[in-house]
């Protein structure tokens, strides 16, 4: 025999018992996979959150380098028609 889990939530067997009747799973497959879920979703939230630190991070490693100022203007780019030049 496994590892045990002991939940003492009455809403908690309710759920997975519901769920595990709707599925055919048994009660174990259906916490696992629940679990599996959630643990998966925080993973991918995480990843994101790292992602965006590194992104904001080189970014001001850049504007570090950059010198002058910085502009959005790029009309002498194009011509009077809007046109690239």
């Amino acid at each position: 025999m496994g590892t045990q889990l002991n939940i003492k939530s009455e809403d908690a067997y309710q759920l997975a018992s519901q769920l595990s009747e709707l599925t055919g799973e048994s009660l174990t497959a259906v916490v696992t996979r629940a679990l599996r879920n959630a643990l998966d979703r925080e993973q991918r939230e995480r990843d994101i959150e790292a992602k965006v630190s590194r992104m904001l991070a080189a970014g001001k490693e850049i504007r570090a380098h950059v010198r002058g100022p910085v502009t959005s203007d790029h009309s002498c780019l194009y011509d009077e028609n809007g046109f690239p030049r």
